[in-house]
């Protein structure tokens, strides 16, 4: 295909994707609407570890007060034992909405919540500030092909 203007690639690579995996890229979240973001950044999070949660609350807090908050899209997204910190008893529930209320996007894999389903017949619940994602590392692998550096603290 290198011979094609990239407009028809691009149209290509949409339409071979369409016809692979019909609706995958609806189940992304949409790129976080900062139109003067100057930094994109997602954080990853799959441990259960409080030291770790604590941690990826701390990067994101500071990157929001380093930039200005219109400056910098922070997004972390949560799968694997991860999502506990998007438990409503987790006891960084506050800092994490706080996040959320600055501008940070905070994303939870529905594909490990489903997995919790099976395994205990219960559906786990999280905070509403939390937004849904079908796949967690498919969403990270959209947010770096948008621009956005992984960082995993």
């Amino acid at each position: 295909m290198t011979g094609f203007p990239i407009t028809i690639r691009a149209l290509a690579v949409a339409l071979l994707m369409a016809a692979i995996a019909p609706g995958a890229r609806a189940q992304q979240a949409p790129l976080q609407d900062k139109p003067f973001a100057d930094h994109k950044i997602v954080l990853q999070l799959s441990d259960n570890d409080p030291r770790k949660q604590g941690l990826v609350i701390s990067v994101a807090n500071n990157l929001m007060k380093f930039y200005d908050p219109d400056k910098v899209a922070v997004e972390i997204v949560a799968f694997g034992p991860g999502i506990d910190l998007l438990r409503p008893e987790n006891p960084n529930r506050k800092l994490v909405e706080s996040l959320v209320a600055q501008g940070a996007r905070v994303d939870i894999c529905l594909n490990t919540v489903d997995t919790l389903e099976r395994d205990t017949g219960k559906r786990p619940e999280f905070i509403s500030a939390a937004t849904p994602v079908q796949v967690g590392v498919a969403q990270i692998l959209f947010l770096t092909e948008n621009g956005y550096t992984l960082v995993r603290p």
